[in-house]
């Protein structure tokens, strides 16, 4: 069978650095243990990947969807935001929790405080 070339997939993803980053990263995720969705015939993982992407098994834009995702250190959860004239209509005073201190825990806690430096600034007698 002949080989891949990258005019066989510069039709598919236009652009050459494009291109390489993605035939690169579906390489590693067939180095990594990804189904393939074409014949691999004693081909290494990079000449794999650029034949997914010129018979289109596999849509650029999936793959760059998946390589952005990969790269991310930090993924933001999509959470419907509450609705607060809806929380605190509903809500009655028998509903609210609040955090009470005891009078000892508030003494406890002074005492643990420390008074501030004197300066010299204050009037001393």
């Amino acid at each position: 069978m002949a080989r891949v070339t990258v005019e066989d997939c510069i039709d598919k993803v236009e652009n050459r650095f494009e291109l390489v980053l993605l035939a690169s990263h579906r390489a590693r995720m067939i180095a990594g243990g990804a189904a393939l969705t074409v014949d691999r015939d004693r081909d290494k993982n990079p000449v794999v990947a650029l034949r997914e992407i010129a018979d289109e098994t596999l849509t650029p834009d999936d793959l760059k969807e998946d390589l952005i995702h990969s790269m991310q250190k930090y993924v933001e959860v999509d959470e419907p935001e509450s609705d607060p004239a809806a929380l605190t209509a509903g809500d009655s005073d028998d509903n609210v929790a609040f955090d009470r201190m005891s009078e000892e825990d508030l003494l406890r806690g002074l005492e643990g405080l420390v008074p501030p430096a004197n300066n010299g600034s204050d009037d001393e007698e």
